[in-house]
């Protein structure tokens, strides 16, 4: 260990550059965090990248246009839980 550091030429701040994700804070049900950790060991993977994928990919299903086989397949379902 050295007796004295430079530290003239330091930064403050995180050490890797977040350019184009974001820090956040979010509560999961443990459950769902345990699921994603064991994915992550199996897949050799980070969870939180496995998360994040998880979330686009609902982002991308979800922003599909509905067709007409998708809309009939619905309104079915709906009208056998009023009958």
């Amino acid at each position: 260990m050295k007796n004295e550091y430079d530290f003239s030429k330091a930064q403050r701040g995180a050490p890797l550059s977040g350019k184009g994700k974001s820090r956040i804070t979010m509560y999961l049900d443990n459950e769902v965090l345990d699921a994603f950790r064991a994915l992550a060991e199996q897949s050799g993977r980070g969870y939180q990248t496995l998360i994040n994928e998880a979330l686009g990919d609902y982002l991308t299903r979800s922003a599909r246009p509905v067709d007409a086989r998708t809309l009939r397949r619905i309104l079915r379902e709906e009208l056998k839980k009023v009958s």
